[in-house]
């Protein structure tokens, strides 16, 4: 089986268009979307509408959590520009996405961990030092029992990566489609930069007899999407944009 993976959109429609197209090209099987749909500064709305057209497989991540859940005082920027521009249509699909999905035997898609959409799965922060790759131990204690699996698909870090656990699954982060750079503040001030404006997704298929991962890279109209970002008045999510890091 041929499976596209992708994951955190945050409403970058023209990103979303040139990914889909490109995996209609690559000829899969099946598609499958890690969450955090809509929350951003480009096209929260449109990118809701393409995305219940195209009918993924799709779970939810912590930013539609947040937009369904969350007090308007509570929510970030992000998710309350969005929460003012979905319509009822919107978060009722939104609410329909479970947290995970076995979309064909062996197969488990999520958007953080398995329990926790705001957990990093292939990355850890250490207070000073930013993020790193996480230690296999790490991968192995955030996911718990899922000796039913083979491919396990998440996202959230907004970084491309596998890991394949000894003896145990193929891990896959597609990195975003959507959204290249950000820095947090939780759980310590770090930085995560794909370092280029490229949306991104992977293509993971079993045809040697175990799940094997090329990641991709497509190039868009990031000069139009920035430019949505910068209406809003967010100067830093369109250099995010426009260069895949975060301003110094």
């Amino acid at each position: 089986m041929r499976i596209a993976v992708l994951s955190d959109v945050h409403g970058n429609l023209p990103a979303l268009d040139a990914v889909l197209a490109a995996i209609e090209a690559d000829g899969v099987d099946l598609t499958v979307n890690c969450g955090d749909l809509l929350s951003g500064y480009v096209l929260a709305a449109q990118t809701a509408d393409r995305l219940i057209e195209a009918g993924l497989a799709t779970v939810a991540g912590n930013h539609e959590r947040q937009v369904l859940t969350f007090s308007v005082e509570k929510m970030g920027m992000a998710d309350r520009v969005t929460g003012e521009l979905i319509t009822e249509r919107h978060r009722e699909w939104m609410a329909s996405l479970p947290t995970t999905l076995s979309p064909v035997p062996g197969v488990l898609a999520f958007h953080g961990t398995p329990t926790d959409d705001l957990q990093y799965l292939l990355h850890s922060v250490d207070p000073g030092s930013g993020a790193r790759d996480a230690t296999e131990q790490e991968v192995a204690q955030r996911l718990g029992d899922v000796s039913a699996y083979q491919l396990l698909l998440c996202g959230h870090t907004h970084l491309a990566g596998s890991v394949r656990l000894p003896g145990g699954p193929l891990i896959v982060n597609p990195g975003s489609v959507g959204w290249p750079a950000y820095e947090d503040d939780e759980p310590f001030d770090h930085r995560m930069e794909a370092g280029s404006p490229h949306a991104r997704y992977a293509v993971v298929d079993d045809a040697s007899g175990v799940w094997e991962v090329e990641f991709r890279q497509v190039a868009y109209d990031w000069e139009r999407a920035a430019a949505l970002a910068e209406g809003f008045g967010r100067a830093d999510v369109a250099f995010a944009l426009r260069t895949g890091r975060v301003p110094a």
